[in-house]
């Protein structure tokens, strides 16, 4: 209990567990204004907190795969360091004004470097995970001690209840944090990007609280730790103004490191990374396209993907064609070999790559500068939200699915059996329904899975897969490999529809194809047969069922 008659402003705490009195602040401001500014500077550090949380959760997520493990990782190891911090900030009881700068100097350089750190482990020594953890746990050190020193700051200045200071002091925390989170995505991520966005959070964390303590509680401190202080924060600023001047040429680098030396385009957009990698001119079969750090198109073997995913498709009625994903253009250009095809949507969430395939010579060029054809048109939506809604009830003779692997987090939803009945919805009598499933060797489990969830969804399936991949993995960073790490040698797709099995052929109307025929399709299907995994419950919203 607070002792409110104690003299000289000194507030016991509780007898009973042995802590220390502190006396009252003496403060060059009035107490209701000191109380206002340190509740303000509660409200700045929550908010610089949660955005090094959620750039730790976005870099986890991008540099090693698996969302939501790596956000259960994060959050769990962070929230078990608060704790951690909460009880070693009792040894600072004693000095709480010097404790308090001290934490928050540290707090500001380990988050404000953590997002450069974090992808210079993974440039340079290829691991990044026990980075994640590490810098996770200190921080959320930092971030648990927070409070209870602030708690013997504010009640140096006026003095209350314990249930009332607390109830402000929270308050001020998660008013903080709700401002940080909406922040990160809105403003710091696409604005500034994952490495100066945390740099600038990391400049504003230690001058607030700095201030706070050099200013607000300067009585409280010797002059030998006022100078100790203020160079320590200074120090903190100069890392921080310098890792930022150097940003630019950091990522260069790094990127370098992880992409190979021929990274001709690199744009953050507001989904994704873009990063186009070869020579700006040449046979477009040197080029490379990273999504997110995953290899999604390389020009040495792309032919024999989009060819099989959607000439198969193709066999019967195909005069209106939805493209789902395939903002690259391929698998549209696929499509448009056909002449009496008269419409082709194509559904792409991000609109940078739209951009990317329109203008880039080399990827123009390998798509067969698709976007100029008047056959294509584009949406720039989520594929679920835009199947959810009336314009594609009922309208074509074939969809193609060409979507990262179900394995990735964040596309889970769009291998679910509730997507696929939107899918089946939308398409016309004896349309026909092409997925890519994944890697039928590597990823068989994952596969089986896609495919049983057609079949929940009500469509009639036939599973197949087209080997022979060209192009290697080692370029560039990517997770879409198998259960032991080899790099996936095989796509694998289902081809679906609502009136019975459909055939597995070329159509005999179809163009010239390099690597596809009725012929390989059937060895193909009978090989995936062999490899089937029976039960495989489908994957659901509420129960993805793919890792």
């Amino acid at each position: 209990m607070i002792d409110r008659s104690a003299p000289g402003g000194v507030l016991p705490a509780p007898e009973s567990r042995g802590a220390p009195t502190v006396p009252a602040a003496a403060l060059p401001v009035r107490p209701r204004t000191g109380r206002l500014l340190v509740l303000a500077t509660v409200f700045i550090c929550a908010a610089c907190g949660l955005v090094y949380e959620l750039e730790l959760l976005a870099l986890g997520s991008y540099l090693i795969g698996d969302s939501v493990t790596q956000a259960s990782v994060v959050l769990s190891v962070m929230v078990f360091a608060m704790g951690v911090g909460s009880l070693l900030a009792k040894r600072l009881r004693h000095r709480p004004a010097l404790g308090f700068g001290a934490i928050e100097a540290g707090l500001a350089l380990l988050g404000g470097l953590s997002a450069m750190a974090l992808y210079a482990s993974f440039a340079w020594l290829g691991e990044s995970q026990p980075a994640l953890v590490a810098f996770s746990f200190a921080i959320g050190v930092l971030i648990g001690a927070e409070i209870p020193l602030l708690m013997v700051l504010i009640q140096r200045i006026r003095r209350q209840d314990a249930g009332g200071a607390v109830a402000d002091l929270f308050a001020a925390d998660y008013v903080g944090a709700l401002v940080g989170g909406l922040a990160f995505p809105f403003l710091l991520l696409p604005v500034l990007g994952q490495l100066t966005g945390a740099m600038l959070t990391g400049g504003i964390n230690v001058v607030v609280g700095g201030g706070l303590v050099l200013w607000l509680f300067r009585h409280d401190l010797s002059r030998r730790c006022r100078w100790l202080l203020i160079a320590v924060n200074l120090t903190v600023l100069a890392a921080l103004c310098s890792a930022t001047v150097l940003a630019d040429d950091f990522e260069r680098v790094a990127r370098r490191a992880v992409y190979g030396g021929e990274v001709r385009v690199a744009v953050q957009t507001g989904v994704q990374e873009l990063v186009l990698t070869g020579p700006s001119s040449g046979s477009p079969r040197s080029l490379d396209l990273f999504l997110d750090g995953r290899l999604r198109v390389s020009g040495y073997d792309e032919y024999r993907y989009h060819e099989a995913l959607v000439h198969p498709a193709m066999t019967g009625p195909h005069a209106r064609v939805l493209v789902l994903g395939g903002g690259d253009g391929l698998a549209a250009r696929e499509v448009l070999r056909y002449p009496d095809v008269t419409s082709v949507t194509v559904v792409e969430i991000d609109p940078g790559v739209v951009r990317l395939a329109r203008t880039d010579p080399m990827l123009s060029a390998l798509n067969g500068r698709a976007y100029e054809d008047p056959r294509l048109g584009v949406v720039t939506q989520d594929a679920f939200r835009w199947l959810r809604g009336p314009a594609a009830h009922g309208r074509f003779d074939v969809i193609v699915s060409d979507l990262p692997d179900p394995g990735i987090t964040p596309s889970t939803k769009l291998y679910s059996q509730e997507f696929y009945g939107l899918a089946a919805r939308a398409l016309s009598p004896g349309g026909r329904l092409a997925v890519h499933a994944g890697p039928l060797a590597t990823r068989p489990r994952t596969y089986w899975t896609v495919e049983s969830t057609l079949r929940a969804a009500g469509l009639r399936t036939v599973p197949y897969s087209a080997g022979g991949r060209l192009s290697g993995f080692a370029a560039g960073p990517d997770r879409a490999q198998g259960s032991r790490g080899a790099p996936p040698q095989d796509w694998g797709f289902v081809l679906a529809a609502h009136e019975g099995a459909p055939p597995l052929r070329v159509d005999r109307d179809a163009p010239g194809l390099r690597s596809l025929s009725t012929g390989s399709l059937r060895d193909a299907a009978r090989d995936a047969e062999r490899s089937r995994i029976p039960g495989l419950p489908p994957s659901t919203l509420p129960h993805p069922r793919y890792s």
